[in-house]
């Protein structure tokens, strides 16, 4: 593998706690990132805002935004009309494959990535999944992680012929959400330029009540660090 391919960094950037963290991590470790975010026409569409705020303030080398019309597919909360579920216990969350659930959402993320990945000359691919304080996405998991790295280094040119690797990096899926924020701080981060909120109002305020309010909540009270969300006055 040459210097070049080392050098350079995909990074899935969402605007969330975990992808902010994701891109930190890649460039502390010396690599120069490149931002990839989606738009698939989320409820939550407040969050590529965040992610074209931050990308900047975070070094990104270039950041890429694309539009993939996931709502036409549908069979989630996320892309449709069904209610974003509330108030669940974080016990209960990772036991059960909740409404907010997007249809093969990495799998089809990953591959936009390793896309670019391959045109860019970069082996490396960062992913802020994580298999502890999540909501029970099935593509979130290390076995899933691992599986698609092992397709990805079958699939392109640049592997086949050229003699890269493709390395999926998930330098957060071992930690707490109270640990990336750690991480995080420490790196220097600034989290009131994040989204996570599933439901915001029309302001982009956080509903509190969701999944990923109540995750990102429990990680700033685990962390010690005062949380900077802008939340919907219950």
């Amino acid at each position: 593998m040459t210097r070049e391919h080392r050098r350079k960094a995909v990074v899935l950037f969402s605007g969330g706690i975990d992808s902010t963290t994701c891109l930190a991590v890649a460039k502390a470790e010396g690599f120069e990132a490149y931002a990839l975010s989606f738009f698939y026409h989320q409820r939550h569409g407040v969050e590529v805002e965040a992610a074209r705020r931050s990308a900047p303030a975070l070094g990104a080398k270039e950041h890429l935004v694309l539009e993939l019309p996931l709502d036409r597919i549908g069979g989630s909360a996320l892309t449709g009309h069904a209610e974003v579920p509330k108030d669940v216990p974080v016990e209960k969350m990772s036991g059960r494959i909740p409404a907010t659930y997007v249809p093969a959402r990495n799998t089809i993320f990953l591959s936009f990535a390793l896309a670019w990945a391959e045109v860019l000359g970069a082996a490396d691919i960062f992913i802020g999944v994580n298999a502890l304080d999540y909501s029970g996405y099935p593509d979130c998991r290390p076995e899933y992680i691992a599986a698609f790295e092992k397709m990805a280094n079958l699939a392109i040119r640049e592997t086949v012929e050229g003699g890269m690797r493709i390395e999926i990096h998930t330098p957060l899926i071992r930690l707490t959400k109270g640990e990336i924020i750690k991480r995080g701080h420490e790196l220097g981060l600034d989290y009131s330029l994040t989204h996570s909120c599933y439901d915001p109002d029309a302001r982009g305020l956080a509903c509190g009540h969701c999944d990923s309010c109540i995750l990102r909540k429990k990680g700033f009270m685990e962390a010690g660090i005062p949380d900077p969300t802008r939340y919907v006055r219950d």
